[in-house]
């Protein structure tokens, strides 16, 4: 601005004001400027109205704020803090839940030593020469070889167990089994690395491919042409969870093979150590925990996908290991579609939450599944009698299991009580699976599987009742064939199967 337009401006104002000049010369107080009451004119006026418009409308948003807040007041609904104040908002956390499982141990070796042994053993009762793996459940349980230690690829790994060569019954007795491992011979270093359990450091051998060689042949070569060892037949025991190229490379060796491995060499998994109980109780605990922790911490509005979040975090603060829908929350009609992905689908005071959930302990699963509704949710009746439904399905399921019984008796129970209820085509899937280092395994109970339930299976029971476009229901808890051939629920040490939709 230049000095010449300050000036001009100060003229202006100075029109304004009059200042009345002191009339006793004498005083030192100074007489107060008088504003001139004429009407300003022109520009003037107009920067007049422009003061006068503005306070109107501040005064306008005051009254109208006050009004909004009053009336929220009187209607009893809470108020939305803006956006910024969220800000503010403790994050979710449950590391109180990590306390839960910290001091359950994982698997000894002198129980990996007692695996190796009984499994040698049945190698031997059935004219098996071997038992073939790769890394994955089965060679984690005989060896600690997870798919997690050792990623599969196209160049095979494999562990291989070999029962004691002696003839003598008495001397296999009292001699360990060997342990091969087949590596790629520029993977050997690191195929060192894994952690073996064994009897003995000299019982375990690495047999290297190079990449010109056929590795199954490498194999077959070393194992029957060892002149230490006194192999019966070229009979062996290639795990079910093989890939097929293993399974056609093995065969076209030489080795001599079905596809099912027998009975009790399955069986070796499928019954339950006490040590392996104890992982599996803390682990279905932990889970069960964490999702009625999870609850507490819901609101109507939230989105599935918000929900499983909270899920995953309260898993890990737990110190649980999961993945994928491990941790998947479905609302109102969505868990009509079981196994279904969280979306964005937000929560109504209508709809009850799913949430299937598996968590991880030295490798162990747990799987727990609730359908259950919030304290201000207002569930339609149709909806809760399809709840209770359900749970008289589980509880008849969890009556009938027993050692001894066949496995398909037990799904046909839990279908019963569905069919009575006028809901038996809503029942689409078998009520159980075993669970053990896979979240799915054998026993399976079906319709047409008649293996008899024995001591230490431990397997999921499950019913559910999905009406698709309206409301899914399903209730599950993993239990035990205790000692005594009675059904326990794994979680029964923190209040087991759920009471009602208000207390899972």
């Amino acid at each position: 601005m230049s000095d010449m337009n300050t000036k001009h401006q100060y003229s202006d104002v100075s029109e304004k004001l009059q200042w009345s000049p002191p009339t006793d010369t004498t005083s030192h107080t100074p007489t107060l400027p008088i504003f001139d009451e004429r009407v300003p004119s022109g520009r003037d006026e107009s920067l007049w109205k422009s003061a006068k418009w503005m306070l109107l409308t501040i005064c306008k948003a005051i009254v109208t704020t006050l009004g909004v807040i009053a009336f929220l007041h009187l209607s009893k609904k809470p108020i939305s803090l803006p956006s910024f104040a969220s800000s503010s908002t403790k994050p979710y956390s449950a590391h109180h839940l990590r306390s839960h499982c910290a001091n359950i141990p994982a698997i000894s070796n002198s129980e990996f030593q007692d695996r190796q042994a009984r499994l040698s053993e049945a190698l031997s009762s059935n004219a098996l020469s071997a038992y073939i793996a790769e890394p994955g459940p089965s060679a984690q349980y005989f060896a600690n070889i997870s798919s997690k230690a050792w990623h599969t690829s196209e160049r095979p790994l494999l562990l291989v167990i070999l029962p004691p060569s002696a003839s003598n019954h008495q001397a296999r007795e009292h001699s360990s089994p060997k342990i091969l491992l087949l590596t790629p011979k520029f993977e050997t270093t690191r195929a060192k690395q894994l952690i073996i359990p064994m009897t003995n450091a000299h019982d375990l051998d690495f047999v290297e491919w190079a990449e010109d060689e056929n590795p199954y042949q490498v194999l077959y070569d070393h194992i029957f042409s060892s002149s230490d060892r006194n192999v019966r037949s070229r009979r062996v025991a290639i795990d079910g969870q093989a890939r097929l190229f293993v399974a056609q490379g093995l065969s076209q060796a030489g080795f001599t093979s079905g596809r099912e491995v027998p009975d009790d060499v399955a069986r070796l998994r499928e019954r339950k150590s006490d040590a392996e109980l104890t992982i599996m109780r803390c682990v279905n605990e932990a889970t069960l925990l964490a999702i009625r922790d999870v609850r507490e911490h819901m609101h109507l509005g939230m989105k599935e996908s918000d929900a499983s979040r909270l899920m995953q975090r309260a898993l890990t603060d737990a110190g649980l290991a999961h993945q994928g829908l491990s941790t998947a929350a479905q609302f109102g009609d969505h868990a009509a579609l079981p196994h279904g992905g969280p979306t964005d689908k937000a929560l109504t005071e209508h709809d009850m939450i799913t949430f299937d959930v598996g968590g991880s302990l030295h490798g162990y699963w747990s799987d727990v599944t609730r359908t259950f509704a919030l304290p201000q949710s207002q569930i339609p009746s149709g909806h809760l009698q399809i709840w209770k439904v359900v749970q008289n399905a589980q509880s008849a399921a969890l009556t009938m299991a027993k050692a001894g019984v066949v496995a398909e008796d037990v799904d046909a129970a839990a279908r019963l009580v569905i069919e009575e209820a006028g809901y038996g085509e809503r029942f689409t899937h078998r009520l159980g699976h075993g669970v053990g280092l896979e979240m799915h395994e054998s026993p399976y109970l079906r319709g047409g599987y008649k293996r008899k339930i024995e001591t230490g299976n431990t397997f999921s029971n499950e019913p559910g009742i999905y009406v698709e476009g309206k409301v899914g229901v399903r209730l599950e808890d993993c239990v035990v064939i205790d000692k005594d051939g009675q059904a326990v629920l794994l979680t029964a040490e923190v209040g087991g199967a759920a009471r009602s939709p208000w207390m899972p």
